[in-house]
């Protein structure tokens, strides 16, 4: 996870600069505010992924900056509390944070519970809303009727290759691996699919394809995987 920026919010010094260090380690960007106010300034002029902050500061508390925090942003929070009771714990989560670790805590715990928001977090953000058509030159994909024509040409393909087809065609330039087409597709481990993905592939790109053995939409990234050219695809409602 590069490039990355974690937003650290505590007015005790020590516990940010050890909460930075673990970050950093990990190859996060690690900013770092000392009260509530500053985080908010922080927040409107950087691109951050997810917030670590106390509860128990001057001025601003951690509630009072969070809820202004979902106002402007839907990044994951991570509250830190030395405060261990549920009822705090439930104020911080309908307060608007996604997690709660109390003091005192051991970084890589925390460090854990980074990845596994910004897991959930990047996800979401990158889910593309797929429109009704999508179009790779002459060849249009009907995602509702789940239709392909090339031209005015309806091409019948199976579920399966539908499905292969949409998967690259609704996230261009994206280099698919084998594994991660199966296990997408058919929805369970790819163990030994590489024959399965290829024959679908190769039945996809006979039916769609003017020349399948010198295929121009379905790419081939050797060692790789599969992808469709990012400049050839344009998207409709």
């Amino acid at each position: 996870m590069k490039n990355i920026n974690i937003l650290v919010v505590d007015d005790e010094k020590e516990i940010r600069q050890l909460i930075a260090i673990y970050l950093k380690n990990e190859g996060f960007n690690v900013l770092e505010a000392e009260d509530g106010m500053t985080a908010i300034a922080l927040l409107r002029i950087n691109d951050i992924s997810l917030v670590i902050l106390d509860i128990m500061m001057p001025d601003k508390n951690g509630i009072e900056t969070c809820v202004e925090i979902r106002q402007v942003s839907k990044v994951p929070i991570i509250f830190l509390s030395a405060k261990g009771e549920q009822v705090d714990k439930i104020l911080g989560l309908t307060a608007g944070a996604d997690d709660y670790v109390t003091k005192p805590f051991h970084p890589l715990e925390l460090v854990a519970r980074v990845k596994s928001q910004l897991r959930r977090y990047l996800q979401y953000e990158t889910e593309i809303e797929i429109p009704n058509t999508i179009k790779i030159e002459e060849l249009t994909i009907k995602v509702d009727s789940h239709q392909v024509f090339k031209g005015t040409l309806e091409i019948k393909l199976t579920p399966r290759e539908f499905q292969i087809l949409l998967l690259l065609a609704k996230q261009p330039g994206k280099v698919f691996s084998i594994s991660q087409i199966y296990e997408t597709i058919w929805e369970e481990p790819s163990i030994a699919a590489d024959n399965t993905v290829m024959v679908h592939i190769r039945k996809l790109r006979e039916k769609i394809e003017n020349n399948s053995r010198e295929p121009k939409w379905i790419k081939t990234v050797w060692g790789v995987g599969y992808k469709i050219d990012l400049k050839k695809v344009y998207f409709s409602c």
